[in-house]
């Protein structure tokens, strides 16, 4: 049995999230948590002002959260009257990343799946500001669907690195279980820039050879400037269906969480993106 939180604003970009995470995982039984967190600031305009008390704002807003709620969850189960999957229902009035992590700890979640936007033109929008702030904030690991992608089935997976430091396979968990669900092509996409670790490459190298059966060994040499566009064309080449990484253990993902690494990333890598977290 899994845990997956999927977080919702209500807009296309998290119900496609959703649907994404239903299909990943459709013949794995799994609890579904839906949360949706109300900001009230948020909510406050001219016409609410009316409203007598706080109090009624908030019976309001999340009233009207939880029967959105419920008419997802009724829509789902009624499409895919799948018997492995059960859905709950939260709404919270809290910070989004607080309420995240709090509904992660009380439920014990594995991983979070949600919706991020794409950036366009002049008028970006960071990799999804909110899903950037759960990758950094929360211990939890996060599978980022991009706007508009739909589920294919997981033939290869690239997991980058730079090898500058040891890994250990409880905290690779979510990739590990992935690759043994599709039977996974897994590719390491080793992103050497200014410097050359060999004596960890091997070890590492070693350790993936290890824990999984189908792992090949790739290479992109970067000055950093272009690293965006070759990891891009890399995705395209190797018809790649996801992009892993293990957070703080690639100086890349650093210029990533830069606001705008992750405008220029986001609007280039259309498959989703999961980001892993070191214990």
């Amino acid at each position: 049995m899994k845990t997956i939180l999927l977080p919702t604003d209500f807009s296309n970009n998290s119900i496609n999230a959703i649907n994404y995470a239903i299909k990943l995982f459709e013949h794995i039984a799994c609890d579904f948590y839906i949360l949706n967190v109300q900001k009230a600031s948020s909510f406050i305009s001219d016409d609410m002002m009316t409203v007598s008390s706080s109090a009624t704002i908030y019976t309001t807003l999340v009233s009207a959260a939880k029967k959105s709620i419920t008419n997802i969850i009724s829509k789902i189960e009624k499409t895919t009257n799948n018997k492995n999957h059960t859905f709950h229902s939260i709404v919270d009035y809290d910070n989004f990343v607080d309420a995240i992590n709090q509904t992660c700890q009380k439920h014990d979640v594995d991983l979070i799946i949600m919706g991020t936007k794409g950036a366009s033109g002049l008028d970006k929008v960071i990799f999804g500001s909110n899903t950037v702030r759960v990758m950094q904030r929360c211990i939890v690991p996060v599978l980022a669907i991009p706007e508009g992608c739909t589920f294919k089935k997981l033939d290869t997976i690239a997991f980058t690195s730079s090898f500058r430091s040891s890994y250990f396979i409880k905290d690779l968990k979510p990739l590990k279980d992935l690759v043994k669900l599709y039977n996974t092509k897994l590719k390491i996409l080793h992103v050497e820039e200014d410097y050359n670790f060999k004596e960890k490459l091997n070890e590492n190298i070693k350790f993936f050879k290890e824990h999984f059966i189908d792992v090949t060994f790739d290479r992109i040499i970067s000055n950093g400037k272009d690293i965006y566009t070759s990891i891009h064309d890399y995705v395209i080449e190797k018809d790649i269906k996801m992009i892993a990484m293990l957070s703080k253990k690639h100086p890349f993902l650093i210029r990533l969480f830069s606001k705008h690494s992750v405008e220029t990333f986001a609007f280039k890598i259309d498959v989703p993106f999961l980001v892993m977290h070191n214990s």
